[in-house]
């Protein structure tokens, strides 16, 4: 009889136990680093910009190798069944109904449609339930568990360099730190399963975080960024020209974030998830307050006298 599965803290664990390292991809973009009074709230992207992405991005709807990784998901948990025929058809059926709830999403309205991918790996295990390819019901905890056996296999991460030491020094400054994302379910993990913790005692404040899976609205949406800028001003009066906001996409990031009126930073770190999006015609003539190759140089542009009280 399998072992039961706890959820939060022993997914971090399969978390760090299925990475490896990886290092950035330097690439030709030179930084410019003006120096940014007043900004008193840094808020940050997740993939290609705090973790290095294998994939540039998340994006579960894409990967040259969802069998295998689906194969050795369902094998690692010991889930009984046609495990080789049930990884052949949840391999195919996942795409498939992330761009069925996609185009449905699109058609009732919403631009930039996000799925929910417990929902969608639920939609997944019933289906090959019902075909019999799985001989028990998948509990909620393993379709957990599974997206995340899934995600580490075909989108592998790891700590951009600098992260816990430039996170330590904006807690020290007291920088107001949130987090406006594409994201899923198990991207808070990523923080307790790298760097030993959870998002609160690393600085981020709950009402400054904003996840696409949750909105199931994605970037380049401003919807995304109104919480977290309505909270920065209504409980620190903190207005949106003294947020700075980093991000690695010039569409999703940098262009959302300054049509609501912060400042913004490009990061330039890794060539893997650089999105200069130059063909782009919403991204004509844009240009980033600044441009970063390294997540340390944010303490080279940003006020740190002062006026800003070490915790």
């Amino acid at each position: 009889m399998k072992e039961p599965f706890p959820d939060r803290a022993n997914l971090a664990g399969r978390v760090r136990t299925l990475s490896r390292p990886l290092d950035p991809v330097p690439t030709d973009m030179n930084a410019r680093l003006p120096h940014m009074p007043g900004v008193r709230a840094v808020l940050f992207d997740v993939y290609g910009t705090l973790f290095i992405s294998a994939a540039g991005d998340i994006d579960a709807g894409q990967t040259t190798d969802g069998f295998n990784a689906l194969h050795e998901a369902l094998e690692s948990m010991e889930i009984q069944g046609q495990t080789e025929e049930a990884a052949r058809v949840g391999s195919e059926l996942l795409p498939q109904i992330i761009r069925r709830e996609h185009s449905r999403r699109h058609t009732e309205g919403t631009k930039y449609p996000e799925v929910n991918l417990k929902a969608v790996w639920k939609s997944v295990t019933d289906e090959l339930g019902q075909r019999d390819l799985l001989r028990d019901r998948i509990s909620e905890e393993e379709v957990r568990r599974l997206a995340v056996e899934y995600e580490c296999r075909v989108n592998p991460v790891w700590p951009m360099p600098h992260l816990r030491e430039t996170l330590d020094a904006l807690w020290r400054h007291a920088f107001l730190l949130g987090i406006v994302s594409n994201a899923q379910f198990f991207t808070p993990l990523l923080f307790k399963a790298f760097l030993g913790e959870e998002l609160g005692p690393l600085g981020f404040q709950p009402e400054l975080c904003a996840w696409s899976w949750d909105l199931l609205e994605a970037k380049p949406s401003r919807a995304l960024f109104r919480e977290p800028l309505h909270s920065l001003w209504a409980n620190y009066g903190v207005s949106p020209d003294q947020v700075l906001y980093v991000g690695n996409d010039m569409l999703n990031d940098i262009l959302p974030a300054q049509k609501l009126g912060c400042r913004t930073a490009l990061f330039a770190g890794d060539k893997r998830s650089l999105r200069r999006r130059e063909d782009d015609q919403r991204c004509r003539g844009l240009r980033p307050t600044a441009v970063i190759q390294h997540l340390a140089q944010l303490m080279e542009i940003l006020p740190v006298s002062k006026d800003h009280h070490s915790n």
